[in-house]
């Protein structure tokens, strides 16, 4: 635990700063480290999903949002659900092996300095207004004689014109009783949103733009090279219909490099604290599951926030779509800057498929049942 006295500012003429006192961050779950939490999070989150998807899948249960039938699973695919389910769960030991790395490196976090920053940031806006008269009058506008005339009818405004002058707004420091500048509501309001929202959101943002950069990249370049292709990245395609549990059947070395060092920097790159990482290994994991459910589910909302859903990443599954839809887990920019997007309808293709794969089972079965006779 750490305490920081109240930094009196009226030298400057700036509000003072408030105290504070840091102390650890309490784990999310009383009997479970944040540190295991973070480990587990993201695979407990890709197998309830699978779960779910399975389920659906087993029992049939939407049939009208499918993307391929029963049939196709069978006839087309080239992994068995044991090799499947296998290379799944390898990969996910070395992502949790490598989250604990991540995890280890992260430095102790704290708690108790909110209404501190949440001061420096408003700190920051009353700096920037005292810029204000000096670029209006480049833009021919006299702030002073404007905020002169505004003083009674609209006393903020006024005060921001004058380049963040409050005299009207203080408050008294602490035991002493002495009045002190004091921050405006609308300025804490602003930093509050600047430190609770628009920070982490660009985080998030720029996570999920380094994560998909990366993916995109590494992904086409594995369909470009033939030996990347032959030897690492063409066992995840031996799923022509892939299914929601398959989403990480890959060769460890391309599941290590595609996805795992892809989010670990992400993560640390954008600086995103452990909790905040936590949501986007858990966001990335039921995205990247979601992806290659198998079905167009019209109230699934992850299929709705961007294009980039599962009817999108099955087309690059499929041998005629296999050279397009190189974005994922997230957005498809990358897809529509560097035209790798698949253009045209599908319908027919798709049609074709389902056709071919119920008449190559009804001839097997045909077989089979002329040998038992």
């Amino acid at each position: 635990m750490a305490t920081n006295g109240t930094n009196v500012t009226s030298a400057t003429g700036l509000p003072p700063l408030p105290a504070y006192t840091v102390h650890e961050v309490q784990d999310l779950i009383s009997w479970l480290p944040d540190f295991y939490l973070a480990i587990i999070a993201p695979t407990a989150a890709y197998w309830v999903v699978s779960i779910f998807f399975h389920i659906i899948d087993t029992l049939d249960c939407f049939p009208q949002y499918r993307l391929h039938t029963p049939a196709e699973i069978t006839q087309r695919n080239k992994a068995s659900r044991y090799e499947v389910l296998r290379d799944v769960i390898f990969q996910q030991v070395i992502q949790a092996i490598i989250g604990g790395i991540l995890g280890m490196t992260d430095p102790p976090q704290y708690t108790g300095m909110e209404e501190y920053d949440v001061a420096v940031w408003a700190t920051r806006i009353r700096l920037a207004q005292r810029a204000l008269p000096a670029f209006l009058s480049v833009l021919g506008i006299n702030a002073a004689t404007i905020s002169k005339n505004m003083a009674v009818s609209h006393p903020l405004l006024a005060a921001v014109l004058a380049g963040g002058q409050y005299p009207f707004i203080t408050e008294f420091a602490g035991s002493s009783g002495m009045a002190v500048p004091a921050f405006a509501t609308w300025e804490l309001l602003l930093a509050r949103a600047i430190y609770h929202v628009i920070i982490p959101a660009f985080q998030f943002f720029l996570a999920v733009t380094l994560l998909d950069t990366w993916q995109y990249f590494l992904h086409r370049l594995m369909h470009q090279n033939k030996w990347l292709y032959a030897t690492f990245h063409s066992r995840h395609h031996r799923l022509y219909v892939p299914y929601a549990y398959g989403a990480l059947y890959n060769h460890p070395v391309e599941g290590f490099l595609l996805d795992t060092a892809g989010a670990g920097l992400a993560y640390k790159i954008s600086l995103l604290t452990p909790r905040q990482g936590m949501v986007f290994w858990v966001m990335s994991s039921i995205k990247t599951v979601d992806d290659h459910c198998g079905y167009a589910l019209p109230w699934d909302p992850l299929q709705h926030i961007t294009s980039n859903n599962a009817a999108y990443h099955d087309i690059h599954h499929q041998s005629w779509g296999i050279k397009t839809n190189f974005a994922q887990p997230f957005f498809t920019f990358w897809d529509k800057l560097l035209g790798t997007m698949w253009h045209g309808d599908t319908s027919l293709k798709y049609e074709r498929s389902k056709a071919r794969a119920q008449e190559y089972l009804d001839a097997e079965a045909k077989k089979a049942s002329a040998k038992a006779q």
